[in-house]
């Protein structure tokens, strides 16, 4: 029993401490977080910003910035955004854009805000758009020749535009 005691006492005896590893106490958990990642397109289409992108232009920008996380068909498996309409009601519903999202201008303030993963906000304006009629088009929401922009974001049909309800006494925040 001494002996274990004794083997216990050298070994916290070696032991470093953080101080003498010049090792800060405090919690290093990162970079702070980012600023600037409110919405900013409201479901009517306010505060949507100049610029427009078409559904050609959006491939090639999704080629190269998008499908190597969701796949060159929007459907790889585990992070698909395109597929899935009309099986919300099934026993495996298949949440995507064209399935799930009420609203177009959420998808674009969605890729305004955090696409590309890694680089988010680093497209412009053009480019959202671009990248959103794109989505759309993979999720056959809207036709190849569609040129989306302000104007014409929030009157953009999507399939589940109404499988939401709104909670009694709801009042959305108006963007800034």
């Amino acid at each position: 029993m001494f002996r274990a005691l004794g083997l216990v006492a050298a070994l916290l005896a070696s032991i470093t401490t953080r101080a003498e590893l010049g090792l800060h106490l405090q919690q290093q958990l990162g970079t702070p977080a980012p600023t600037d990642f409110e919405s900013v397109v409201a479901t009517d289409g306010t505060g949507a910003p100049p610029g427009s992108g078409s559904v050609g232009d959006g491939k090639v920008l999704y080629e190269k910035f998008c499908a190597s996380c969701h796949g060159l068909d929007g459907q790889l498996q585990g992070n698909a955004i395109a597929g899935g309409v009309g099986s919300l009601t099934t026993n495996r519903p298949y949440k995507t854009v064209g399935s799930y999202w009420p609203f177009a201008t959420t998808v674009f303030d969605y890729i305004n805000r955090a696409m590309p993963y890694g680089d988010e906000k680093s497209l412009s304006p053009d480019q959202v758009y671009a990248v959103t009629a794109y989505v759309l088009y993979l999720s056959n929401v809207v036709t190849e020749d569609m040129v989306l922009h302000a104007d014409n974001l929030a009157d953009v049909e999507m399939p589940n535009k109404n499988g939401f309800e709104t909670l009694p006494g709801f009042k959305p925040a108006s963007p800034r």
